[in-house]
C-alpha cells in the first residue's frame, strides 16, 4: 500500500485527494494546507485523513512513502526537492519547475535515490488523447504535417506567472507524447493589457526538423472557451474538440496530394485535392486523473518509468524557457 501525503488543497487538491484515495493500493495519510477553510473539508470529507498546516510534517514523515504537491510553481522546487532527500516518491503538479536547472537537481537526486518522480500532464491519460496516439502509432495520419491548438477563455488570470506558464504546459505536453519528437526552435508574441509584466495573450510557434510544424493560441481574454486541437497529416487529419460531451475526435479523409509535384506544375495543384469520408472514432469515457493516478501507484511499485516522468516534464519548462524568452524579446526564433 503507497501511503501519500498531498500537499495543497486549493483548486486541483480536492481532486487530486479523491483519486488517490479512491484506487487500490494507495491511501491519502495527510493533507496540507495553510487556510484553515480547506482544513475543515478535508476533515469534513475524509475522516481518516489527518490534516496540518506544517508541509514538514508530511516530508519528514517515516510513515508517508510519496508526496503529492498540488502547489504553486514557484514552490515545487523546494517541496519536492526536500521530499525526494527525505526518500519520497513525488507526484507533482504542472509545469514541473520554475526554471529547467530546478528540474535537472531533482531529476538527479531522483536517480541517485531511485525514486519516481510524476509530472501531473492529465491530459495524456484523457481517452482523446491516447485515442490520437493509436491513431498515430497506426499510421492513420501519415506524415505529420502541423500540430494546432487553441486554448483560451476568460480568465482566471494569475498572478505570479503569464498565461504561456499557465495554460501552454497542458498543449505542449500533449505535443511532445502524440508526436515523439522534440522541437528544435520556438517563437512567441504575446501582450499585457493590464500595465503589469503578466501576458494575457500569446501565440508560440514550434519548429521541428522536416516538414512539422506546431502553433499555439492560448488566452486569458476571450469572450468564449474553446479547447480545440487540429493535427495534419498526408494521409488524414485529426479534429479534436474537447468540450463537447461526444464526439470528441473527427478524423477526416481530406488534403492534397501532392507527392512529386514540382514547382512548375504547382498551378495544376487544384487537380490533387481530395476530399473523403469523416468519421468518428469511439474514445473511451474515463476520468483521467484516476487513470493517471493507478498508473502513478503501478511505476512506483514496478520501478516502471512513467510517460510523463521529471524528464518529460523538463523538456515543457525548456520549451516554457525559450517561449517566454522569445515573447520578452519582440518574437525571434530561440534554438533549443
Amino acid at each position: 500500500m503507497l501511503t501519500i501525503g498531498v500537499i495543497g488543497y486549493g483548486y486541483w487538491g480536492p481532486k487530486v485527494v479523491r483519486n488517490f484515495s479512491s484506487i487500490p493500493g494507495a491511501s491519502v495519510a495527510t493533507v496540507c494546507d495553510v487556510e484553515q477553510a480547506a482544513l475543515y473539508q478535508v476533515r469534513k470529507n475524509y475522516t481518516g485523513v489527518s490534516v496540518t498546516r506544517d508541509c514538514d510534517e508530511i516530508l519528514n514523515s517515516t510513515e508517508i512513502d510519496a508526496v503529492a504537491v498540488v502547489t504553486p510553481v514557484s514552490t515545487h522546487y523546494d517541496i519536492a526537492k526536500k521530499a525526494l532527500l527525505n526518500g519520497k516518491h513525488v507526484f507533482i503538479e504542472k509545469p514541473f519547475t520554475a526554471s529547467s536547472e530546478q528540474g535537472e537537481e531533482l531529476i538527479e537526486i531522483a536517480e541517485k535515490k531511485n525514486l519516481t518522480i510524476m509530472v501531473d500532464h492529465t491530459f495524456l491519460f484523457t481517452g482523446a488523447v491516447r485515442k490520437i496516439k493509436q491513431l498515430i502509432e497506426e499510421d492513420v495520419l501519415g506524415e505529420l504535417y502541423y500540430f494546432d491548438s487553441i486554448r483560451i477563455n476568460l480568465g482566471l488570470f494569475q498572478k505570479d506567472v503569464n498565461v504561456i506558464w499557465d495554460l501552454a504546459p497542458h498543449d505542449l505536453s500533449i505535443m511532445n507524447y502524440l508526436i515523439g519528437k522534440k522541437p528544435v526552435a520556438v517563437a512567441a508574441t504575446g501582450i499585457s493589457h493590464f500595465n503589469d509584466d503578466i501576458e494575457n495573450v500569446a501565440y508560440i510557434t514550434l519548429y521541428f526538423s522536416g516538414n512539422l510544424i506546431a502553433h499555439f493560441n492560448i488566452s486569458w481574454l476571450s469572450p468564449v472557451k474553446i479547447r480545440t486541437t487540429l493535427i495534419g497529416g498526408d494521409k488524414k487529419m485529426v479534429v479534436w474538440n474537447d468540450l463537447v460531451a461526444d464526439e470528441k475526435i473527427r478524423v477526416y479523409d481530406r488534403g492534397i496530394d501532392g507527392h512529386g509535384i514540382t514547382r512548375e506544375k504547382m498551378h495544376n495543384i487544384r487537380k490533387n485535392y481530395r476530399t473523403g469520408d469523416m468519421w468518428c472514432p469511439r474514445v473511451d469515457d474515463m476520468e483521467a486523473l484516476k487513470c493517471e493516478a493507478e498508473y502513478f501507484v503501478e511505476c512506483v511499485d514496478k520501478g516502471k518509468k512513467p510517460i510523463n516522468d521529471g524528464a518529460a516534464g523538463l523538456e515543457v519548462v525548456t520549451m516554457l524557457e525559450a517561449a517566454v524568452k522569445s515573447l520578452k524579446m519582440g518574437g525571434p526564433v530561440i534554438y533549443l
